[in-house]
This record gives C-alpha cells, sequence and structure tokens, in this order.
C-alpha cells in the first residue's frame, strides 16, 4: 500500500518550505493572497522559528486570528483565543493557506433540552410535582 503524499495546488511540502512568502502567497486564494502581501508579523514569526526547533515547546498564545498558515509554521502548536479561553492547535499540512482563526471557533455550540412544563401544548396535561 503506497501511502499519499500532501500536495498543496501541485506542490509538495518540501517545495513550499524552500519558496519565499511572496511565492506562497501566489498560490493561495485571494483573501489570503491579500493578507500575505501586505506582510507577516515577524514577532509571531520569531516564536515560530523558536517552537519549531525545540520539541518540548509550549504551545505560542496569540490572539491573532486573522494569521495565515504558512509552510513554516506546519508542526507548531498554537493557543488561539476564542474570546474567553485559548484553545490548542497543531498546525498540520492540510490548515495552509487557511487563517489559524478558522480551526477554533467563537461560539459555544447550543444544545436544547428538553421542553419545560407549559412549553408544549400536550405537556398541560402533566401535572407538576
Amino acid at each position: 500500500m503506497v501511502k499519499k503524499i500532501f500536495t498543496f495546488r501541485g506542490k509538495t511540502i518540501e517545495e513550499l518550505s524552500a519558496m519565499s512568502v511572496e511565492d506562497f502567497a501566489e498560490l493561495c486564494t485571494s483573501m489570503p493572497k491579500r493578507s500575505l502581501k501586505k506582510g507577516i508579523d515577524k514577532h509571531l514569526m520569531k516564536k515560530v522559528a523558536r517552537a519549531k526547533g525545540n520539541v518540548k515547546a509550549k504551545p505560542i498564545r496569540t490572539h491573532k486570528r486573522d494569521f495565515v498558515v504558512i509552510p513554516e509554521m506546519v508542526g507548531v502548536t498554537f493557543a488561539i483565543h476564542r474570546g474567553n479561553t485559548f484553545e490548542r492547535v497543531d498546525v498540520t499540512e492540510k490548515m495552509l493557506g487557511h487563517y489559524i482563526g478558522e480551526f477554533v471557533f467563537t461560539r459555544k455550540r447550543l444544545s436544547h433540552g428538553k421542553a419545560g412544563i407549559g412549553a408544549t401544548k400536550s405537556s398541560t396535561a402533566i401535572t407538576a410535582r
């Protein structure tokens, strides 16, 4: 059985890592392309470079949800702010070209409970205890 090799727009992860950010931007869709052409945050990229070499590094805590995932970030763990807490996200190859905020939801999932007495017409027949 042959393991499938990951490609992003026909390029392997090694080819993508050798590219500059401007060349990678040309492979992205329009919104991330515009964000990358404006420039990337140097401070966050220094943290990524330090975490990339260190296996036991803590997750990089960030509030920047509008940061585009680039090939240098693959394999790094981020703690992305979701409004009240930080959620851990391990960056993989499939996340390339997306914003890191897309992988952490800012709203809780709504789960409805059982209907109370008086909530439905049939529940009026139930006696309250």
